[in-house]
């Protein structure tokens, strides 16, 4: 099977940064799209950023200009960094990944999530 397991949320002051980190590991072909999601308690879960193999990317409006999504194809190893953090950027992030485990067959794999506070 597939895992993907987060690392660096924490407390932060605003205007702050963390760097959030996500390594796939398993039975791994290839890991295609890679992506963080967020979610706030009652709130549907929503896009943050999203980065093909290639390396392109894509932000929700909200973080352009503060977050930065990267890739390490050898690694398996999908980051984001945050910087000028803002109180409403607090939330549980998800990372998500489009996984082939064999030429042929492909899974949807999530993180188990992994909590960042935005607080003075």
């Amino acid at each position: 099977q597939v895992q993907l397991v987060e690392s660096g949320g924490g407390l932060v002051q605003p205007g702050g940064s963390l760097r959030l980190s996500c390594v796939a590991s398993g039975t791994i072909f290839r890991a295609d799209d890679m992506g963080w999601y967020r979610q706030a308690p009652e709130k549907e879960r929503e896009l943050v950023a999203t980065i093909t193999r290639g390396g392109n990317t894509d932000y929700t409006d909200s973080v352009k200009g503060r977050f930065t999504i990267s890739r390490d194809n050898a690694k398996n190893t999908v980051y984001l960094q945050m910087n000028n953090l803002k109180l409403e950027d607090t939330d549980v992030y998800y990372c998500n990944s489009r996984i082939l485990t064999t030429p042929y067959r492909s899974l949807e794999v999530w993180g188990q999530g992994t909590l960042v506070t935005v607080s003075s």
